[in-house]
């Protein structure tokens, strides 16, 4: 997912107390109590069954938490996320060296931690290809968990939101099980059950040095009580074989995520499977996704392209093709700054200032997907509001 880390941020991008208490209100409040304002995935393909069919339609996720407000993948980012009303929120795990799952979007914690300044961390900083990309830096392999505790987040691009750099060094990196505690503790207090939504990643890579995802996840999933098919997770992966995998070990549906039309997923890489994208959004690739997973994530670009000018051009029939199959679809990622929205919806020429997020919104929902990973919760919830209420 794109990221740009230079200039300042726009004024006015805070989530106020009104934005908050209205995302909550019009959103997750309102599709809880069967309100006017936002349906159900059941009412919309007609067969909710007490699980992930019968969450609101669209459904947010909150993509790493409240990602646009607080570091990532952090305890704070997650609560923040859940009190906005998000209805389902986001978690990439990796490993440590000692098998742990934590979470971290990706393996090299350089930019998410403060392990740079940490002078007993020195000599792990080293060089590594992981997926084909050549990296330097810090990796979550190569640390114990309790190594890894001794590190604080940061947020990722502190240019583009340097507000949220106020939060660096207030929370460790979390484990998945201390998110699924906090999930239970959450659930028990608010009286319903806390939607989350678990990427592997790196699965193939992770499986060659012998820290395989899938496996632990599975035993924390059981123990947890979140491995059954109407369990309150999603489990999701770029590695088709990875979502195969789990859907062996656990009832819990699956969601293959899907990059740009010509890239290949690194398992394919590897196994010499030569099919791209592009084949697997055919109803062709899509019914073999049917086969064990529940749903697709496709990047927002696969459900309305982009012109050479930046600007939405028409559908694809991906919505509609992957409805017939009985998939659900959560693309992603919605950012309100103007350096992720498509050219129509920028305002001004601040990249980091926020643009016509609404627009944007409004224009992805009309396509009927079922739902939308979003760094800002509580302005996915209000659009979504108003969508469903138009």
């Amino acid at each position: 997912m794109a990221t740009q880390e230079s200039g300042r941020r726009g004024t006015g991008t805070s989530p106020g107390r009104r934005a908050v208490l209205g995302a909550a209100v019009l959103g997750a409040g309102a599709a809880a109590m069967g309100a006017p304002g936002v349906a159900r995935a059941g009412e919309r393909h007609g067969h909710g069954h007490g699980g992930h069919r019968d969450l609101p339609v669209p459904t947010v996720v909150a993509h790493r938490g409240a990602s646009g407000y607080r570091p990532e993948h952090t305890i704070g980012s997650y609560q923040l996320a859940l009190d906005m009303g998000a209805h389902v929120i986001e978690q990439d795990v990796v490993p440590t060296k000692d098998g742990h799952l934590v979470c971290r979007h990706e393996n090299d914690i350089t930019g998410t931690t403060d392990v740079a300044a940490h002078p007993e961390f020195a000599g792990r900083k080293t060089t590594k290809t992981v997926d084909g990309v050549k990296l330097t830096g810090w990796f979550t392999e190569d640390f114990t968990l309790a190594e890894l505790k001794t590190l604080r987040a940061k947020e990722r691009i502190p240019g583009t939101r340097q507000h949220n750099t106020l939060y660096d060094g207030r929370w460790q990196v979390p484990t998945l099980e201390e998110v699924f505690r906090w999930a239970e503790k959450e659930g028990r207090r608010r009286g319903k059950r806390v939607w989350l939504h678990i990427e592997t990643k790196h699965p193939t890579y992770f499986r060659k040095l012998g820290l395989g995802l899938e496996e632990p996840l599975a035993k924390l999933l059981r123990r947890y009580d979140r491995h059954h098919r109407n369990s309150p997770n999603f489990l999701q992966s770029f590695e088709p074989s990875s979502i195969q995998r789990l859907h062996k070990l656990v009832g819990a549906p699956g969601v293959v995520l899907l990059s740009s039309a010509s890239s290949r997923p690194w398992d394919f890489v590897e196994a010499g499977d030569p099919r791209t994208v592009a084949d697997l959004v055919t109803p062709k690739g899509l019914s073999w996704i049917a086969s064990y997973a529940k749903g697709i994530g496709p990047t927002l670009d696969l459900v309305i392209p982009k012109g050479p000018d930046g600007k939405l051009q028409k559908p694809t029939t991906l919505v509609r093709d992957a409805h017939a199959k009985g998939l659900l679809l959560h693309p992603y990622t919605m950012r309100n700054e103007n350096t992720f929205l498509p050219a129509d919806f920028k305002k001004g020429t601040d990249p980091n200032a926020y643009g016509d997020a609404f627009g944007a919104f409004k224009a992805y929902f009309a396509t009927g997907i079922d739902g939308i990973f979003s760094d800002n919760p509580d302005t996915a919830l209000l659009a979504a509001a108003d969508f469903a209420g138009h």
